[in-house]
């Protein structure tokens, strides 16, 4: 498989000094679906910003269909679709309108452009709709208006910056069904970011684990979770007791089955490997030192835990971040330019 988009050492400092990505290197083969997961201001808004050729890199390289990012952006925006997390569409202009003056853009033949029009509209479920005016849509129509400009002119590559931030569960799911049907019909490749875990397991055939503009880990989403090492468990003890739920942790750290103990909170998490045959064993050391427990959860592992093992943090989601803030005024500054 050829690598439709390939990424080496790639860095981004904003004025101020700020790091947004820090020597990042990934490639993304032909047909593929690849994530970046990782919470605000993690730098993936910025890497996509960056193969689109809305943003030039501080150092290193990037190519998308062979073609590099810097050398020849025009080249590259022939070959890629991109839906950023603000809606690009026209409240004021119809359904069809907005598209048609896509099509412009792109400058799709003539002859071609009601028929791509169409058919971008029938693919997102908007061709009833294509005559009101996008003031009148939803939410979720709207984002899949502006995902169907996105496939116009059929990219080689799409990129989808958070595709579904913000979107109820039931036209969330409907985005996942179109993303999948572009990967398994169209075979395109696609690179989206997201924070929401269940998302990239959905999705993504790989993910990468990005946090403060470095990547973690890359692998798919299985055998990331499977880098744990096993199976999860929760313990919560009631209140007091220390010196027995001291007693009971170092007893449960020597069990064989046990790869780590973490404290979380008010929480213990066991790393634990056979959890099938584990439990009767960690009740029995809880039995024998007498102490009480009040909860005790067992698990697979989440890349959410895959987030936190290999980052020591859970994924923030906050509202707005630094480098947020320095690329949008970045932006404004490239538009008012």
């Amino acid at each position: 498989m050829e690598n439709m988009i390939q990424v080496v050492h790639l860095t981004k400092i904003y004025s101020g000094q700020v790091m947004a990505v820090r020597d990042v290197s990934f490639s993304v083969g032909e047909g593929e679906t690849f994530g970046l997961l990782g919470p605000n201001g993690a730098g993936k808004t910025t890497i996509i910003m960056i193969l689109t050729t809305l943003l030039k890199p501080t150092s290193g390289t990037a190519r998308v269909a062979g073609i590099d990012v810097r050398e020849n952006p025009y080249g590259v925006r022939l070959k890629l679709g991109y839906v950023s997390q603000d809606l690009a569409v026209d409240d004021n202009l119809t359904g069809w309108d907005n598209l048609y003056l896509q099509a412009n853009f792109y400058h799709l033949p003539k002859n071609i452009i009601k028929k791509k029009c169409a058919e971008v509209l029938r693919l997102v479920g908007l061709e009833k709709r294509a005559d009101d005016l996008v003031e009148t849509y939803s939410g979720g129509m709207r984002k899949r208006l502006d995902l169907a400009a996105g496939l116009l002119h059929e990219p080689r590559a799409l990129f989808l910056d958070e595709p579904t931030l913000g979107l109820d569960v039931q036209t969330r799911q409907q985005i996942w069904k179109y993303i999948e049907f572009l990967r398994s019909e169209k075979k395109m490749t696609v690179l989206l970011t997201t924070h929401y875990m269940e998302e990239a397991e959905k999705l993504c055939d790989r993910a990468a684990i990005i946090d403060r503009g470095e990547i973690k880990a890359i692998d798919a989403p299985d055998r990331l979770k499977e880098a744990i090492g096993g199976d999860l468990i929760t313990i919560s003890f009631s209140p007091g007791e220390e010196e027995k739920q001291e007693k009971a942790l170092k007893a449960i750290e020597e069990l064989p089955f046990v790869n780590g103990i973490e404290s979380r909170q008010k929480n213990y998490v066991l790393l634990v490997k056979n959890s099938e045959k584990a439990i009767p064993s960690l009740f029995q050391v809880l039995n024998e030192t007498g102490v009480k427990v009040e909860n005790l959860n067992l698990k697979k592992p989440t890349l959410a835990d895959v987030y936190l093992h290999f980052t020591g943090q859970e994924l923030r989601d906050e509202s707005w971040s630094k480098e947020q803030a320095i690329k949008s005024a970045a932006m404004r500054k490239r538009i008012r330019g």
